[in-house]
């Protein structure tokens, strides 16, 4: 296994589980960097490193008329004072080439979108900055494809790798989590995440948005501590249903350190297999 170093964070380490959360999309400094806050003290307290993760552009919503946040330029300057004032890593998605650079300047782990993560310009210019790329798997792709983009990333010479398993395709609006795919990725050499908000996803299930089936985030989040996984990414909100993206899917801040200490019990029985 290929650990991932990020300053004194290790991806790959099989004693630890990294947090990756924060909200959906940035809907203001004031409360990206409260929820952030809020997160971070609830990692320390359980001696979990954290990444702070917020989107500044969603670009692939389901309505022209949907959130999108305050775009790449204002989201950039906001995630670096976060980044500035919490002292933590950020990561961010990109959604063009034209993005990368500026980008790279201030997040420490790019994020390439599952809708992306087949795009070989995208998935090579991101690598070629020499930053942490973390990947998407597809709702479209057999885990077993996920070694194809490997291959991109590291004919960019970058073996910062991170893959994320976010469920696949199950029939219109629905996503289901095949804990075959932790075991296929994870023969690549390199840790896996597991997206516990993402995969309980309703895609376009509300019509001109997503909705989603929180209530199933813990059990999915277990299962796949019990498989073993190297980092966990959850999005994360003080009052999810008034959330301008992905609400139904969010996890409330008061339920996260109990799925956390569920997770790290699993984990440490777990974690022989990692």
């Amino acid at each position: 296994m290929n650990i991932v170093e990020l300053n004194k964070i290790a991806f790959g380490n099989k004693d630890d589980i990294v947090l990756i959360a924060g909200p959906c999309v940035i809907e203001s400094k004031e409360q990206a960097l409260e929820i952030g806050r809020l997160t971070k003290d609830i990692a320390d307290s359980l001696g979990i490193p954290y990444v702070f993760k917020a989107s500044y552009d969603k670009a692939n919503r389901s309505s022209y008329n949907s959130f999108r946040g305050p775009g790449l330029k204002e989201g950039l300057r906001i995630l670096a004072e976060i980044k500035e004032e919490l002292k933590v890593p950020v990561v961010s998605d990109v959604h063009g080439t034209d993005q990368i650079e500026e980008a790279a300047k201030v997040l420490d782990i790019i994020q390439i979108p599952a809708f992306l993560c087949r795009q070989t310009d995208i998935v090579f210019s991101a690598a070629k900055t020499g930053k942490v790329i973390n990947v998407k798997k597809g709702q479209f792709m057999a885990p077993l494809d996920m070694k194809n983009v490997v291959d991109k990333i590291r004919e960019a010479e970058n073996e910062n790798i991170l893959l994320t398993e976010r469920g696949a395709s199950f029939g219109y609006n629905n996503l289901v989590v095949d804990y075959r795919s932790f075991a296929i990725m994870r023969s690549f050499g390199y840790p896996i995440i597991f997206d516990g908000t993402h995969s309980v996803q309703l895609p376009g299930g509300a019509g001109t948005c997503s909705s989603g089936q929180r209530e199933f985030v813990p059990y999915l989040s277990r299962a796949a501590a019990a498989v073993g996984i190297d980092g966990l990414f959850l999005e994360v909100h003080t009052d999810p249903p008034t959330a301008k993206s992905d609400g139904a899917n969010m996890l409330y801040l008061d339920d996260l350190k109990q799925l956390l200490k569920d997770v790290l019990e699993i984990n440490n029985v777990a974690k022989k297999y990692k």
